[in-house]
């Protein structure tokens, strides 16, 4: 790496250095640097801790800690404040019941919960989605997506929306979309980060290093039927030079 940086420059270097990391590493490093410094980039810690594996989360907690010799919760949560905090600090936990088995009775449960602590009720109890929303299978939560939308004639998408604004509406959100269709997720957040005046080429060159050896393939078709043009094309048209042909390799 030391090599590599001393060689190369600008946004190919990121790439190049980004893909000599472990996924932990890289995760680490891309969290710390989201949270260190002035400002916070919250769309880096809701994209990794919204679509992590508890495994995962743990890896990249550990390897926080011997990289930086700090613990990762408590950086979230000196570094973000109210409900979006207690929103990072829950995913951060890695305590998602990944095995659970679906009920349908626990589902129809929990989304008259969910009713009872957003539209149905003047003000909105944020720690019962917070509850939910981090703690369950993703299985069981699309079942009580569905049970919701009998209870309330919207989506969980919807209701949120209407519950909730800023970080945490985002954060919630992301959970919903990549609980729905990761590689939809994935893929706007692909075309968000190239789309309108420039280029979040932070948000670009993370997405595609963490999943061009995962779910690229998946990705490209859901960016494709999304936004009626390929990935490559969005690539070729937004980026250049080595930085262009680092990114058009992973994603092909």
């Amino acid at each position: 790496i030391k090599e590599l940086k001393s060689e190369l420059g600008g946004r190919f270097e990121d790439v190049i250095v980004a893909l000599m990391e472990t996924p932990e590493h890289y995760d680490a490093i891309c969290l710390r640097n989201a949270i260190s410094g002035a400002g916070t980039d919250e769309a880096c810690l809701i994209e990794t801790l919204s679509t992590r594996t508890n495994a995962q989360i743990a890896g990249i907690k550990a390897t926080y800690k011997t990289l930086f010799k700090r613990d990762l919760e408590k950086d979230l949560a000196s570094d973000t404040s109210g409900h979006f905090k207690r929103l990072m600090v829950a995913l951060s936990a890695g305590g998602r019941n990944e095995n659970q088995a679906p009920d349908p009775g626990k589902a129809q449960r929990d989304a008259q919960e969910l009713y009872s602590a957003g539209e149905k009720r003047w003000g909105t109890d944020e720690s019962k989605f917070n509850s939910i929303l981090c703690s369950q299978s993703h299985e069981q939560l699309r079942l009580v997506f569905d049970e919701y939308k009998k209870t309330s004639n919207k989506t969980m998408e919807q209701a949120i929306k209407s519950e909730f604004s800023g970080d945490v509406e985002d954060g919630l959100l992301a959970i919903v979309r990549s609980v729905q269709n990761v590689h939809a997720f994935f893929a706007e957040r692909l075309y968000k980060s190239m789309k309108g005046a420039g280029t979040k080429d932070n948000q670009l060159i993370r997405v595609v290093v963490s999943r061009s050896e995962i779910d690229m393939v998946q990705i490209k078709q859901e960016f494709q039927k999304n936004y009626g043009k390929t990935l490559e094309s969005f690539i070729s048209g937004d980026c250049s030079g080595d930085y262009k042909r680092a990114l058009l390799a992973l994603v092909s």
